[in-house]
């Protein structure tokens, strides 16, 4: 085999095998809308329905510190309240993520009368990318910074399956 044409079967093998595994599976839905959210902070359920009716259960990790509601950014907390789903992200440093409108005007007034940052940037997502971060949450049962997270298989159909817009509802 010349140099010339193992150069090229290389290159064409390398990059599939790239495309392969650098992006997430995006999987279609075409079941009953998911009209809201609720997360069991107690259980460490998600539950997606639709108007009264379970349509999926998952197991969740929450925040480092998860028991009472998050008051102010670094405190390792998961916020309790209804929210709604305001954006989602196919690049997120985790494996797929869903932004919930954290903090809102309730919590907001709050942070202001304690005169604290009640912080921002909570989400639904996947495992960890990076090595340093994936050791991290193998160590602990509750390894976000007040986040919520799932199996990668499990935010790939959540991500499928949620709209913007969708209420969620987060419990004690």
């Amino acid at each position: 085999m010349d140099r010339r044409a193992f150069g090229l079967g290389a290159m064409a093998t390398l990059s599939v095998s790239a495309c392969a595994s650098a992006s997430p599976r995006f999987l279609t839905y075409e079941g009953p809308e998911v009209t809201s959210m609720v997360i069991n902070k107690g259980a460490r359920k998600l539950y997606l329905l639709h108007n009264e009716r379970i349509l999926k259960e998952y197991s969740v990790k929450l925040g480092f510190a998860p028991n009472g509601t998050k008051t102010k950014r670094g405190d390792g907390r998961t916020p309790e309240g209804s929210y709604l789903i305001d954006r989602r992200n196919p690049n997120s440093r985790y494996h797929l993520s869903l932004g919930i409108s954290y903090p809102n005007s309730q919590d907001i007034a709050q942070a202001k009368a304690a005169g604290v940052d009640p912080g921002g940037d909570i989400f639904i997502h996947g495992e960890p990318k990076s090595r340093s971060e994936v050791k991290r949450a193998k160590k602990t049962p509750d390894w976000t910074a007040g986040c919520i997270a799932v199996k990668n298989e499990e935010i790939e159909e959540i991500y499928a399956m949620v709209n913007r817009g969708t209420l969620i509802t987060v419990r004690p």
